[in-house]
């Protein structure tokens, strides 16, 4: 079952500085995985294909996440460190101020999906 309204209340609950942002992240989310599902797992809004989770997405007090496959942040490190943008190995966490930009957003995600064999 595809959870658009999930991730419609979840951008819509989030502190308002954030909504926009994640709108956009999950525009991007979608035109690069256009066949997967949009889902909600662990409370975050994420995006799937064959039952596995491709990318997530989540907003905090503070900053936005988002969450792929370790492969996908390690292949773009070199852009993810050029952007000053703080990552872990599962997870990139971005400011309004300064979000990821969507070109990158899709090639994570593209990125992501390859990793996992998809």
């Amino acid at each position: 079952m595809k959870d658009i309204a999930l991730h419609d209340a979840y951008i819509d609950a989030a502190p308002p500085q954030f909504r926009a942002v994640l709108g956009e992240l999950r525009a991007h989310l979608a035109r690069a995985l256009p066949d997967a599902e949009e889902v909600m797992r662990y409370d975050m809004p994420g995006f799937e294909i064959d039952g596995t989770i491709i990318a997530g997405y989540a907003a905090f007090s503070k900053q936005c996440g988002l969450y792929l496959d370790p492969a996908a942040i390690k292949a773009h490190a070199g852009e993810i460190a050029a952007l000053n943008l703080k990552a872990t190995k599962t997870g990139i966490t971005f400011s309004p101020s300064r979000p990821i930009g969507g070109e990158l957003i899709e090639k994570l995600a593209v990125s992501s999906r390859r990793a996992k064999g998809l």
